[in-house]
């Protein structure tokens, strides 16, 4: 089912937006169950089943779904359609829920209450999803996602498989898994998760979800390089000086002391997020766009990531752990001092490598790739840094002619900026820098959906474009590891670091002053 946007709210009649006039949209056209594990976790109640509210109100979703929570919380299925109602009231972009629409919504959600080794809430489970598709018309296609701890991933999908809900116990549906980040905490831990996984779902039928994926600037990427020609034929060393990734916070841990105590920034940010998108600016042209070509090409680069020498990792690298400080003007505590974190804890909450890519388009172009917490703004980007220009002819004295940049904005603002050289107007030769920019809310008239809309949308059509791969996350894994095992194996005196409001720790722009280049201002 197709529907032609002709206006900028999709209807007809009214002024047209000329940058949205005749895109269209398709309704997820199969039939499925949905089935959230951790149904009462904050991930369901703030993003995932808002997310699913807004796909109905939007007429994404197809006539006939189901929607089942799983959790350990005691509710019937009464209770947790009130508990829903709720998240979607609160958390929801569009607005409290509301009839009719709300009513048909509610009546397709149940609820399941069990611990995730009850036998019993399985069979619970699958009694539940067998009535869905003979009342809601589900047709026996399922999609689970777990949004849980990774550390009983394995132990839900072997009691799926043991109580019939499996793959290869349904005959005549297709049966899909979501899985959140991490994938595992280290290599060892990821390669025994994936054959956990792996046992009862075949890889085409996994959909390992990073959320940074679904936001529209990340996709755009490939659109900015491949439906543009001015772009691609500069996009290599010959003309380009060093990429900078940046992903800045200025939260802190909030509630995930405990979590993010044993993890840290280089697993939370950089294996996952901060290299999905790295693989996105750096990979070859895909010869389609299937989701495994173009998978087939981000695990390319990976795979040409060069090795980190194990002698080099303190100057390739570099780590902070923020102090007190000050953020929007409101002084808030060091990491040290935030619930269920370590008084002397040795994690980090920012870090930075350096990589290279050693293949032939990117041989010896520095990928610099920075993530913090309670850093000085929020800010996530992409900077393609070009080389100077060959010889100067223009500019008065004390002129500097700056590189030319383009920047692909991904949050908090979302488009793409390009820095050039432009003369000042006046009789004189003086150069400066100017930008040219562009932002998708004003540009086309909508506001971007949050990602998770688009991820649980796509993994209900079966596109698995925008989910990573296992090979993708094992490489990742590889290239981290030698890092992850130096920092883990070394405590650094410094920290506390960096002030809490600041750019980050000293270390990070020694990583660039080495190589006579700095950060772009977070």
């Amino acid at each position: 089912m197709t529907q032609t946007i002709a206006g900028t709210n999709g209807s007809s009649g009214g002024d047209v937006n000329p940058l949205r006039a005749g895109v269209t949209s398709s309704r997820i056209t199969d039939p499925c169950n949905v089935i959230f594990f951790g149904a009462s976790g904050d991930l369901v109640k703030r993003m995932l089943m808002p997310a699913m509210y807004n796909l109905r109100l939007g007429d994404v979703l197809p006539a006939n779904y189901g929607i089942v929570g799983f959790a350990r919380s005691e509710y019937d299925s009464e209770q947790f359609r009130d508990e829903m109602h709720k998240s979607i009231d609160e958390f929801s972009r569009t607005g409290p829920a509301k009839d009719p629409l709300w009513s048909d919504f509610a009546k397709r959600l149940s609820y399941v209450s069990g611990s995730f080794e009850d036998k019993a809430a399985y069979a619970e489970l699958r009694k539940q999803l067998e009535a869905n598709d003979a009342e809601l018309g589900t047709a026996a296609n399922r999609l689970f996602y777990l949004s849980t701890p990774p550390s009983v991933f394995g132990l839900i999908i072997d009691m799926l498989d043991e109580a019939g809900l499996g793959p290869n116990n349904n005959k005549t549906g297709w049966t899909r898994v979501i899985v959140e980040k991490p994938f595992g905490t280290d290599l060892d831990s990821a390669r025994a998760l994936q054959a956990e996984v792996s046992k009862v779902f075949d890889e085409k039928a996994i959909y390992r979800i990073d959320h940074y994926l679904g936001k529209e600037p990340v996709q755009d990427i490939m659109a900015l390089r491949f439906a543009n020609v001015i772009f691609e034929p500069l996009w290599n060393r010959r003309y380009v000086d060093s990429v900078q990734i940046t992903a800045a916070e200025t939260v802190g841990v909030e509630d995930r002391g405990g979590y993010y105590d044993n993890a840290g920034a280089l697993r939370d940010m950089i294996q996952n997020h901060v290299m999905n998108l790295l693989a996105l600016v750096a990979m070859e042209p895909p010869v389609s766009p299937t989701a495994d070509n173009i998978r087939d090409e981000k695990f390319k680069v990976l795979s040409a990531l060069r090795p980190m020498d194990r002698n080099r990792i303190m100057q390739d690298s570099a780590r902070g752990q923020y102090d007190p400080g000050s953020i929007g003007g409101k002084p808030v505590p060091g990491y040290r001092e935030e619930p269920n974190v370590n008084p002397q804890s040795n994690t980090e909450t920012y870090a930075a490598v350096k990589l290279f890519i050693d293949n032939w388009r990117w041989a010896d172009v520095p990928f610099y790739l920075r993530s913090g917490k309670r850093l000085q703004r929020k800010n996530s980007e992409i900077a393609i840094r070009f080389k100077g220009i060959p010889h100067r002819l223009f500019g008065e004295t004390g002129d500097s002619i700056d590189s030319n940049v383009l920047v692909m904005k991904i949050q908090p603002e979302e488009g793409v900026s390009l820095r050039f050289s432009a003369k000042v107007p006046g009789p004189k030769m003086h150069i400066r820098s100017v930008s040219m920019d562009f932002n998708y809310g004003t540009g086309f008239g909508v506001v971007s959906a949050p990602a998770y809309e688009r991820l649980i949308g796509d993994a209900m059509r079966g596109d698995a474009t925008l989910f990573t791969r296992w090979d993708a996350v094992q490489q990742a894994w590889e290239q981290v590891m030698p890092i992850l095992e130096r920092w883990q194996n070394s405590y650094d005196d410094s920290f506390p670091n960096y002030s809490a409001g600041s750019q980050g720790p000293s270390s990070s722009d020694r990583l660039l002053a080495a190589d006579g280049r700095e950060w772009r201002k977070i």
